[in-house]
């Protein structure tokens, strides 16, 4: 994983925070963050926003235990600090449950006919999995390694626990049937990526909390005034999401 602040001096320019003890650990305080959140947030197009469902009301939608699971590894991935809440509190696990929930999780864009031989890891996925189900056994190959290395799920272990489970996962050294464990961290991280980073009206970056972490201003497409007026300057006005124009 690459760190959020990708050198001292970004550091310095994102109001100086001084770099811990908790920075050097196996999940480094989501310093991976700050480097990609704003090609994320400016280039992602999830899945139709489905804000007027909640995911236990959609038949596909991920169940307790593996929300549980996202809520966890967000909270992990994304911890709360002077930046930002945590990734659950941000609404990470919520936008994780939608999408999985909706046409990305069910694969509606994805060619599944196969064949599915496998693939050189620089082709990408190559399951014949939906995205929904490659999560489904993600989840619970995880679990299952944690019950046995830790004696209990993923969710309910230490924080200390869960930063090393998911190292060892990231290292592939987590022993999943069907693919490895790298493979599926990835995704964990990709899609931890976007709820953090999307539009809040798909459920993740709650109250625009990534947005105001990067300073980017949101919706509006084209900034000709701003521009003029803040030259130079800090763009201090707060960002706007989609729903703010709908």
């Amino acid at each position: 994983m690459t760190d959020k602040k990708t050198s001292d001096n970004t550091s310095a320019e994102n109001g100086g925070a001084a770099k811990t003890s908790a920075d050097e650990g196996p999940i480094a305080r989501r310093h991976f963050l700050l480097g990609a959140g704003t090609a994320v947030a400016a280039g992602l197009a999830p899945a139709a926003p489905v804000a007027a469902q909640t995911p236990q009301a959609l038949p596909s939608a991920p169940s307790a235990t593996e929300h549980a699971f996202f809520a966890a590894a967000a909270d992990t991935i994304i911890p709360a600090d002077e930046l930002s809440p945590s990734g659950s509190e941000c609404g990470v696990a919520t936008f994780i449950d939608r999408q999985l929930a909706g046409a990305y999780g069910t694969g509606a864009r994805l060619y599944r006919d196969g064949p599915f031989p496998k693939g050189k890891p620089e082709l990408g996925y190559q399951l014949a999995l939906t995205p929904r189900e490659f999560f489904r056994a993600g989840v619970a190959a995880a679990n299952a390694w944690t019950r046995k290395t830790y004696g209990k799920d993923f969710d309910r272990l230490a924080e200390k626990d869960r930063e090393a489970a998911l190292k060892a996962m990231e290292e592939g050294k987590a022993p999943f049937p069907g693919f490895t464990s790298t493979m599926f961290f990835n995704a964990l991280l990709q899609i931890s990526m976007e709820g953090f980073f999307a539009d809040p009206i798909y459920g993740g970056n709650r109250h625009l909390a990534s947005w105001k972490m990067i300073g980017y201003p949101g919706l509006p497409a084209t900034y000709r005034e701003e521009i003029r007026t803040y030259f130079g300057k800090k763009y201090d006005k707060p960002p706007h999401s989609i729903a703010d124009f709908s």
